[in-house]
């Protein structure tokens, strides 16, 4: 109840309490009496409640309270430079502070013929920007949709999708005769090594594992690799680069992985590798073998081997040392092992409603 309340407004929580009372058959004297008030705070809540209802006395009539001394074209500008790049007002930030919009504001206000905000302050500034609904002081980022055929190719990516979906509901009842593959390169995983002894848990002494705060790198290394969408299973290879020939020689391993009259269907993006004419003069040695499936430019999101990447990422690359790049190597192709004996299937789920199989 409103008469109770701890958090509500104290005036209306003491309106509340007089119409109560009011209803109760008190006098006014009574009341102000019981509420350690006066008699015409009384009178004023009980006869804006006769005459606007119960409801209404509760609050404070529009009007009431001290004007706002800054005005909505005041207000209406100091939003206009907010949603201007301080770099385009004289200043290196690339963004806005409240520091530095309160000082241009307070600069620049009386020329613009705001002079009521001389004294204006975050508090007052924050109260503003909340209104026009802007956050000047932070980013957000998009992805702008810059192939043309954006729609159609997505629309191809999820009709694969949609068809693997169906033959791995029917697995065992038809012999398959292709596979489809996600493929993508994981490249710059860095080779960390350790200056200092690695310290493990101990119990009841240390709770986690230890290091030194200093470490030597010793280069990089890409990860190239498919997921077979049937099976779960994924194919790597590990190279210092991921160049035409990088790829050529995974092609080649997939290849040899997979029945010779067997097609193989390869979802991948537009990585100049994949297009080069290094892989188009490979890819006619093997013709009728290979089928490429291009992801939209800037939809590599659509690529489901991501998902493998961002489980390798959170799991077998984090906090990874190693003594050189050999053993990164290694032990990448060893914790992928690992992976392949319990294989997860990948299932897409955005949109597929809307995918009917032709």
């Amino acid at each position: 109840m409103l008469s109770k309340s701890h958090t509500a407004p104290q005036r209306e929580v003491i309106r509340a309490k007089i119409l109560l009372k009011y209803l109760e058959g008190l006098t006014i004297t009574k009341i102000a009496l019981d509420l350690h008030t006066n008699r015409p705070l009384v009178e004023r809540c009980i006869n804006k409640a006769i005459a606007y209802g119960a409801l209404t006395a509760l609050k404070d009539l529009p009007g009431r309270g001290v004007k706002p001394s800054i005005t909505d074209d005041a207000k209406s500008w100091v939003l206009s430079v907010a949603c201007q790049s301080p770099k385009e007002l004289g200043y290196a930030y690339e963004v806005w502070t409240y520091s530095l919009l309160k000082k241009y504001i307070r600069s620049n206000c009386v020329q613009a013929g705001y002079s009521m905000l001389l004294k204006i302050d975050k508090g007052v500034l924050n109260k503003i920007l909340s209104q026009g609904n802007i956050k000047p002081h932070k980013v957000s980022y998009y992805l702008e949709r810059r192939d043309p055929d954006f729609d159609a190719k997505m629309a191809c990516v999820l009709q694969v999708y949609k068809e693997i979906s169906l033959v791995n509901e029917n697995a065992g009842t038809v012999e398959r005769t292709m596979t489809t593959l996600s493929y993508d390169e994981k490249p710059g995983i860095q080779a960390i090594k350790n200056i200092a002894p690695q310290l493990q848990p101990v119990a009841g002494k240390h709770q986690t594992l230890q290091r030194d705060h200093e470490y030597k790198r010793l280069g990089t290394v890409s990860l190239l690799a498919a997921i077979d969408l049937h099976t779960g299973i994924i194919i790597p290879k590990v190279f210092d680069r991921h160049r035409s020939r990088e790829f050529i020689s995974f092609l080649e391993e997939v290849n040899r992985q997979y029945p010779q009259d067997w097609k193989i269907r390869i979802i991948l993006d537009n990585h100049s590798s994949h297009v080069s004419k290094e892989t188009a003069a490979w890819l006619l040695t093997k013709p009728g073998r290979f089928e490429f499936i291009f992801t939209p430019k800037h939809g590599s999101w659509l690529n489901m081997i991501e998902m493998f990447f961002s489980k390798a990422a959170r799991s077998l690359l984090r906090h990874i040392r190693v003594e050189n790049k050999k053993e990164l190597t290694e032990r990448i192709y060893q914790g992928i092992n690992t992976m392949n004996e319990e294989p997860v299937v990948f299932r897409w789920k955005y949109k597929m409603d809307e995918i009917t199989t032709i």
